[in-house]
């Protein structure tokens, strides 16, 4: 659903005391050992849940929950839009990342946007290569043991209802696409004829002549080129958990980063949402936002200093840097590539700012200890004529700042805020986390680590539990001027907490209705123990067998 600036709104209350409505239905959370999932509409959820009751594994749960999503959520996750998909492979033993983000096409470039007004936060020409369906059908190739009419089945019934225009558009495009898949007894061969026929056939043909009539910019041959990467995750040691995000195509490394910087304080000695707590996490954020803010864009376009900024060694240096009893109210990034807390000159970026609307969730695992944490997204942007499919509107995470590593340019990935999450202890999963919420995705991912780790919260208190955030950041979506020294804390934190922030320097603001929509999934290596749970107040749901 359509999202107001995440200054405005934020989840409220603690799990332990849940107000009446928050119990308005009883499928937020689930347990069991046999599978388990989470996710946004609950016809996306059980499309998940009964590919496991009937044999499938966690990826062909999660990629019939994606398509589902894609219907049930369809203001907030489009067919043409893009998925981040971070599986543990429990064969293998091994966390993998599937990028699902489409690239800018060869017309996309800052030429045409400098001349044009800016890159739009909506319409036609800021739809990047949709990725989606590739990242899906990449997954059941890999992991997978379901042909794609199988996993597109509960998705083509919610289609067949026709409860808007579009769905019996969509429904004949998935059928065309299970055609093509049918002339083949071969599961893996027929994965790869369905992508043909969407981004190498009459679907780009269609698209492409669409996006010609209506003065958009993608065309067939963006959709041939496309290609869905397999990378190895990003990843640093919290405590003893190693935590997995993908890389700086994506805003998760800074959560890394937060992390590293926290190693340095006592957080359970601080107290659970504690004003000292509070505050030593938000100034955190701040340092590793501003470090975002200036080094992320797609690695295979720009030397993206990762090594440096996620070093233990860097992390002490710019930990000097927090004051344990004042805000600051200035972006700091610090020179990663010379290992010194500040960066010498730091140019100030301000774009025009725009609104986010939202994104949704999918977490999954299997009996068989196969675990899938995806972000799906895309909105705001145009129906490609009779197809049924919606394209996304990513580009508007560009910028066009010469020599800035997010400057747009044909064939790059732009740095997104989508950023799912897997967490490891002793190499076997322990959580997975995907949070909905534009820039706050990852500042709540982080107090749902914190309060697993540190805390020792379980999924249905952590997702319920109080939160904070900050607007001290330049806005990934048109780049929106920071809000320097911003906090905002959960109303229900109570009048103390607030007034103790405020005395330290925060420019304090409370906020009471829900934003961000977090989900987590546990899991109990040694009794294989699922526990998954959905803010429900942001309509998250959850099953389990």
């Amino acid at each position: 659903m359509p999202q107001l600036s995440w200054g405005v709104v934020v989840l409220v209350l603690a799990a332990t005391f849940l107000p009446a409505e928050v119990n308005a239905y009883d499928d937020w959370q689930a347990s069991g050992t046999g599978g388990a999932v989470v996710a946004g509409g609950r016809d996306a959820t059980a499309a998940g849940i009964g590919q496991l009751a009937s044999g499938g594994n966690a990826v062909d749960a999660a990629v019939a929950t994606i398509l589902a999503l894609s219907v049930t959520d369809s203001k907030s996750f489009c067919f043409g839009g893009e998925v981040p998909i971070m599986v543990y492979d429990a064969k293998r033993g091994v966390v993998e990342v599937l990028c699902g983000q489409g690239v800018a096409p060869r017309l996309a470039t800052r030429e045409y946007f400098a001349t044009h007004g800016g890159i739009p936060g909506s319409g036609l020409t800021p739809a990047a290569v949709p990725a989606a369906l590739d990242a899906c059908l990449t997954a059941l190739d890999r992991y997978g043991s379901r042909t794609f009419a199988e996993v597109a089945a509960p998705t083509l019934k919610l289609l067949d209802q026709q409860a808007e225009p579009w769905h019996a558009d969509l429904a004949a495009t998935l059928r065309r696409l299970i055609k093509a898949e049918s002339g083949t007894t071969d599961r893996r061969r027929g994965l790869r004829l369905v992508a043909d026929y969407f981004y190498r056939g009459p679907i780009a043909q269609e698209i492409d002549a669409f996006c010609r009539a209506a003065g958009g910019l993608l065309r067939a041959s963006d959709l041939a080129t496309h290609v869905t990467r397999i990378e190895e995750p990003i990843t640093v040691d919290y405590r003893d958990h190693t935590v997995c995000k993908c890389g700086p195509w994506t805003q998760g490394p800074y959560a890394l980063e937060t992390l590293q910087l926290l190693q340095g304080f006592d957080l359970a000695r601080s107290g659970h949402n504690t004003p000292q707590t509070i505050h030593l996490v938000v100034e955190a954020m701040k340092l590793a936002l501003a470090d975002r803010d200036v080094f992320y864009g797609d690695p295979l376009f720009v030397d993206v200093p990762l090594a440096g900024l996620l070093a233990p060694d860097y992390a002490k240096t710019r930990r000097e840097l927090i004051d344990r009893e004042r805000a600051s109210l200035t972006q700091r990034p610090g020179d990663p590539r010379q290992g010194r807390a500040l960066l010498d000159a730091a140019q100030v970026r301000r774009g025009l700012g725009g609104p986010a609307l939202d994104t949704t969730t999918c977490l999954v695992a299997d009996k068989a200890g196969n675990v899938v944490a995806a972000t799906p997204s895309g909105w705001s942007g145009v129906l490609a004529g009779s197809t049924g499919v919606w394209l996304g509107t990513r580009l508007q995470s560009f910028n066009t700042w010469p020599e800035h590593p997010n400057c747009i340019e044909p064939g790059k990935r732009p740095r997104i805020t989508l950023t799912p999450t897997l967490v490891l202890k002793a190499g076997k999963p322990v959580l997975a986390i995907s949070v909905a919420g534009g820039d706050g995705q990852d500042q709540d991912t982080l107090q749902l680590l914190v309060n697993h780790i540190d805390f020792g919260l379980d999924p249905a208190r952590s997702v319920t539990a109080d939160r904070f955030g900050t607007n001290h950041l330049l806005g990934s979506f048109r780049q929106t001027p920071p809000e320097l020294g911003s906090l905002l804390l959960y109303e229900s934190l109570g009048p103390e907490v607030a007034s103790d922030l405020s005395a330290r320097g925060h420019l304090v603001q409370t906020v009471t209705r829900p934003l961000w929509s977090p989900t987590a999934l546990s899991i109990d290596p040694a009794t294989g123990t699922l526990r998954a749970a959905g803010d429900p107040r942001t309509g998250r749901h959850a099953a389990a067998r």
